[in-house]
């Protein structure tokens, strides 16, 4: 089998690679977007028809954030259930109705929205449905509340276009905060259970047996159903001040059980100390978000915490390890890995300052931008021949 065809073997290897390299090109397209403005000129259409903002948010969060959500989900439903990956044209078929979502919003301007709205609400669906059919097989409730947070993630998706379609007013910024959130509290139920697992694992393997990653059980389900009232509140509108302490308070224990993972032990793993790292950036851009909401700090700068170093993070630290364990390499990443894990951190806190200071905007969005590019860049390059390539333990 050759190495394109390879990709459509399983979810991990094309959505990774898409996401990857989607995560490259757009952010390009952002910055040169905002280089010309910040060098005094002036861009008046783009082939989108949306704010150029609100395209850049739609498709970090949905684009960006569907094709990884995909190949996670795609590549650890078979392990729990036990059941076959997939077909190689379930893959190809899912990957373009992907592909063809960043299409048609890319080229909205030419496009009817309903149109566009189709194409790009289409794949989630899909996704689901097949997720389920493999959950069903071995249905387990902490796996099965999943479905609850990519409803919200989907429905978040939906607001934007019921605004840009002239059904409803204010849809797009709330469906870009339900998305963020939705994703944010897939990281605190599922990296709250594989962070501290990875760690556990690593540890065993180097002979240490005492001290092991814990916390209580409640913790874990507390910090479960934070996640789920998250992007559930906002949805259903409730009152901001009672959203934003529910945010607060899932940032806080999302802290709370980073104590109990070892993290010091951690850091002498970079594969370990990013899965880490990005889990604390996930809870501290909660508990911002949830602060400025009240009033207190920006909110733009707060969400590009939560979206750069928290989901940013743990979304590339995810696929750097599930694509090395998922075809039988060694769990140890290269050094310019270990510099894309590194990159991300210092991209948010540029972002931050860039929001935090309006005198320093284009200074801090187009460093952020920049790093962001090239942390991609040395991911899809060095994991390339990875995800194009056959087993090495076969």
């Amino acid at each position: 089998m050759t190495g394109f065809g390879r990709l459509f073997t399983a979810g991990f290897r094309i959505f990774f690679l898409a996401a990857g390299i989607f995560a490259v090109l757009s952010m390009i397209v952002w910055e040169g977007w905002l280089a010309i403005h910040a060098a005094g000129g002036m861009v008046s259409e783009m082939p989108f028809f949306m704010a150029p903002h609100l395209w850049h948010a739609h498709e970090m969060v949905f684009g960006y954030g569907g094709a990884v959500v995909a190949g996670f989900l795609l590549t650890a439903a078979p392990n729990w259930t036990g059941a076959k990956l997939g077909s190689v044209p379930f893959f190809a078929t899912l990957s373009a109705f992907w592909l063809g979502g960043r299409l048609v919003v890319f080229w909205s301007g030419a496009l009817p929205e309903w149109l566009v709205a189709l194409c790009d609400l289409a794949f989630l669906p899909v996704l689901a449905i097949r997720i389920l059919q493999l959950l069903l097989k071995r249905p387990k409730p902490q796996q099965l509340i999943l479905f609850l947070v990519i409803l919200f993630f989907w429905s978040g998706n939906l607001m934007m276009h019921l605004e840009w379609g002239g059904v409803i007013d204010d849809g797009a910024w709330i469906g870009v905060r339900i998305g963020l959130v939705s994703l944010s509290g897939l990281i605190l139920i599922l990296g709250g259970r594989v962070t501290p697992a990875f760690t556990r694992n690593a540890m065993l393997r180097s002979g240490r047996e005492q001290g092991l990653p814990g916390e209580p059980d409640w913790l874990a389900r507390v910090a479960t159903v934070a996640a789920l009232l998250s992007p559930a509140g906002l949805l259903l509108g409730v009152p901001e001040e009672i959203w934003a302490s529910v945010l607060i308070v899932a940032g806080g224990l999302g802290l709370a059980r980073l104590t109990g993972w070892q993290g010091r032990w951690a850091l002498r793993e970079p594969i370990l100390w990013a899965l880490h790292l990005s889990y604390f950036m996930n809870a501290l851009g909660l508990i911002l978000f949830g602060l400025a909401t009240l009033g207190a700090g920006s909110e733009v700068a707060a969400l590009h915490v939560l979206a750069i170093g928290g989901i940013g993070g743990m979304t590339l630290s995810v696929m750097t390890r599930a694509a090395l364990g998922h075809t039988g390499r060694a769990l140890k990443v290269r050094s310019e890995v270990v510099l894309a894990y590194a990159l991300l951190p210092l991209a948010a806190l540029a972002r931050f300052v860039g929001s935090a200071l309006p005198e320093f905007y284009y200074a801090g969005v187009l460093t952020s931008g920049g790093l962001w590019i090239l942390a991609f860049t040395l991911f899809s390059v060095s994991y390339l021949p990875v995800l194009l390539g056959p087993r090495l333990d076969r």
